[in-house]
């Protein structure tokens, strides 16, 4: 039996990339899966059910609250439950780097609706379905741009440091209804979704960022979707409100 039996999650960002590999791992572990996302989620779904699985593509957009609402509707109604969200949904890949003071109000704005207040409109929706239950699993995701800062995307690194506030915040609010909130700050991860846009400027960065790890190398999914398994079962049932790294120890406290 799986650490996650009989449980119910959401990941939003889920169709691919990290979220693709959330969404595989959590129903490997028993989990029933709802694939949140405004690209199709149909192949991890397929991937899913063909595995023994039973999943579910909701199209959803995070920076909206219909949406979000919609996203938790479809989980409940189709698995009768929600026990588990994991907000993965967020803007790096495309970003564009530029110095801070050329960034724009704009590109502010669409960063901010999609990884803070997608991440706090997920909970929003969430949140009373756990309530029902007495217990439910928050699993946000940050980034080390929060500590280390990342030059070319302020935006980003802010949004991501909004996220730990979030998670802290909302730890404190819920943990009395049995709900438990943390995060997992990646450092850079190499996914397929990645590789297909890297430039030569991106890839001599990513290369360079490997290099000053202390396992000296970048991460891969599957270095971090054990992590999201533990913080979403009754294994972490003593934790909330932490934010964890996971970055080969390129931080370290």
């Amino acid at each position: 039996m799986g650490k996650l039996e009989g449980k119910v999650a959401i990941v939003t960002g889920g169709s691919q990339g990290i979220g693709a590999a959330y969404c595989k791992k959590l129903a490997e572990e028993g989990a029933k899966i709802v694939v949140a996302d405004l690209v199709d989620g149909s192949n991890v779904v397929r991937v899913i059910d063909q595995a023994g699985g039973e999943a579910l593509y909701v199209e959803t957009d995070v920076a909206s609250e219909e949406s979000n609402n919609n996203m938790v509707a479809a989980a409940v109604a189709a698995f009768g439950r929600l026990d588990i969200l994991v907000a993965n949904a967020g803007l790096y890949t495309h970003l564009a780097r530029k110095p801070s003071t050329e960034e724009t109000i704009d590109e502010w704005d669409q960063v901010y609706n999609v990884n803070i207040k997608g991440v706090w409109l997920g909970a929003k929706a969430a949140i009373p379905e756990m309530k029902k239950n007495g217990y439910g699993k928050i699993v946000n995701i940050a980034s080390t741009a929060a500590f280390q800062g990342t030059p070319g995307i302020t935006r980003y690194a802010a949004s991501k440091a909004a996220v730990v506030g979030i998670t802290r915040s909302m730890a404190r609010e819920f943990g009395d209804d049995g709900i438990r909130i943390n995060a997992i700050a990646p450092g850079p991860i190499e996914t397929e979704t990645g590789a297909a846009i890297e430039t030569e400027e991106g890839k001599a960065r990513r290369i360079a960022s490997g290099k000053k790890r202390a396992l000296g190398r970048n991460g891969m999914p599957q270095d971090v979707v054990g992590l999201c398994v533990f913080l979403s079962s009754p294994q972490s049932d003593f934790m909330t409100g932490q934010t964890i790294v996971v970055d080969g120890g390129g931080t370290m406290w």
